[in-house]
């Protein structure tokens, strides 16, 4: 053997010593770190398919954060449930402690701290809104109930099913002792795709882009304002230098994505929305960086305005795993008409829901 063999050898061996000893260090702190219970309802579709990986990965708290998976849905989806379990095992995730099926809401609430609501009743060609509003509002009764009930006393929800804004609302109303700054709606999404299309138009890296907002609901009423971001430090309508496209086409895209994506690929986007749940809550939990903020749909306190109450998306920074509304934003007379017709929106969406709510402890009585 060469003396250069030697070498290498030493210092490959070394090196693997040093991995064994890091992998080692790193199956104690997992072993020390108390998992922490995530709820996916809904979770044999394809969003739950795209999402369950991503939490087991460490996408949604960190690479260091044990997890333990509640899978719930329906009853006809039991097998495919099982399947996804089935996959979920065989990936061997280190942080996987536990992954289990349920098709009862309250044994799958049981002990969770966070709650992924992707279940919900879609529109289908023919129906009425209101019968729609009707079954959304028995689901989310119920499973508030559940939760309420069985799930950790500091539990956050983050309602991903459409109509997604005002689902979290009804949960809140069904739910009293869940503390209402903790039941947020997705409209992580919307915000990501508006970062995504002022990252293509300047072809500038997407985390250079910081601070669009997402303001009220996750619809195609939504409006993303692009009035307070910047890119590489410098503000987004500079760069740009196209009013007509950010004030039209730009904002027309991101509340049209959705529909986009299913003409393109015959589906919803799913991958994208797992994504965005995973940075909705990771930013929850563990802070939003310095000098930045995101979208979250949360339950509003009359900022900028609107009607108390409304689950209406703000742009908010966290710490300490709470969020606070960024406050004191100028807001111009374009942005404010924009503000009002999504904030009209949900209020007509909320007042169908609570009729139906009426109309339900109506007829139980």
């Amino acid at each position: 053997m060469t003396v250069k063999t030697q070498i290498l050898s030493l210092a490959g061996a070394a090196l693997l010593g040093a991995g064994l000893v890091l992998g080692s260090k790193y199956l104690a702190i997992l072993k020390k770190r108390k998992a922490i219970r995530v709820m996916i309802t809904g979770a044999a579709g394809q969003i739950g398919y795209a999402l369950a990986p991503q939490v087991a990965t460490g996408a949604m708290f960190g690479s260091d954060q044990p997890i333990i998976l509640h899978l719930l849905d329906v009853e006809p989806a039991k097998n495919a449930l099982e399947g996804l379990r089935m996959e979920l095992v065989d990936g061997a995730y280190p942080l996987l402690q536990g992954v289990f099926t349920f098709t009862d809401v309250a044994a799958a609430s049981k002990d969770v701290d966070v709650a992924v609501m992707v279940g919900g009743y879609p529109r289908k060609a023919g129906e009425e809104r209101k019968d729609v509003m009707s079954k959304n509002v028995s689901i989310y009764k119920s499973q508030a109930s559940a939760l309420a009930e069985n799930a950790s006393k500091d539990v956050k929800v983050v309602v991903v099913a459409n109509p997604a804004n005002t689902n979290a609302l009804i949960l809140a109303e069904n739910a009293p002792s869940i503390p209402r700054e903790n039941i947020t709606c997705l409209t992580r999404l919307d915000h990501n795709r508006a970062l995504g299309q002022i990252s293509e138009r300047t072809t500038t890296h997407v985390s250079a882009v910081k601070n669009v907002i997402i303001w009220g609901n996750h619809s195609s009423t939504q409006y993303p304002d692009v009035n307070h971001g910047s890119v590489v430090g410098k503000p987004i309508r500079s760069v740009v230098s196209d009013d007509a496209w950010l004030n039209g086409e730009f904002i027309t895209t991101v509340q049209q994505r959705g529909a986009a994506i299913i003409k393109a690929r015959g589906l919803s986007s799913a991958l994208s929305a797992a994504n965005a749940v995973c940075n909705h809550v990771r930013d929850w939990v563990r802070g939003t960086p310095a000098g930045t903020w995101v979208s979250m749909g949360v339950v509003s306190d009359g900022s900028y305005g609107v009607q108390p109450g409304l689950v209406y998306s703000y742009p908010v920074v966290c710490s300490g795993g709470k969020w606070r509304v960024v406050q004191g934003l100028p807001i111009d007379d374009a942005s404010k008409e924009r503000m009002r017709t999504t904030e009209a929106e949900l209020v007509e969406e909320r007042d169908l829901a609570l009729q139906c709510l009426a109309e339900k402890s109506g007829a139980a009585q």
